[in-house]
């Protein structure tokens, strides 16, 4: 029987664990917003942020590498907001789904 059938939030990619530095870079706004990655997969990521996107929100994100790794460039991404949720901190998590890798 199919796997995911049985656990619909289960999803088909694997997901790294993270909590590197990211910046959110949102139209319109002069400044890149500080957040955390704390998930990586192939189609997305999980960023935490003091800033409430709009649902379907189009971003620019960078990612830094992980701290105590090889250096590498950030990753750059344009990715979609598909879900937001308040955390106890006062910040946000914030589900982005990748749509583009920028060089």
């Amino acid at each position: 029987m199919d796997r995911l059938k049985l656990d619909p939030e289960r999803r088909r990619n694997r997901r790294m664990a993270l909590g590197c530095g990211a910046r959110l870079f949102v139209h319109g706004r002069g400044d890149p917003l500080e957040a955390v990655c704390t998930e990586l997969a192939v189609g997305g990521l999980t960023v935490r942020a003091a800033y409430v996107p709009r649902a379907g929100e189009v971003l620019k994100v960078q990612v830094a590498s992980p701290p105590g790794g090889i250096a590498r460039p950030p990753l750059q991404v344009r990715a979609t907001v598909r879900r937001c949720q308040r955390l106890s901190s006062g910040q946000y998590e914030i589900g982005l789904e990748i749509v583009e890798v920028l060089e």
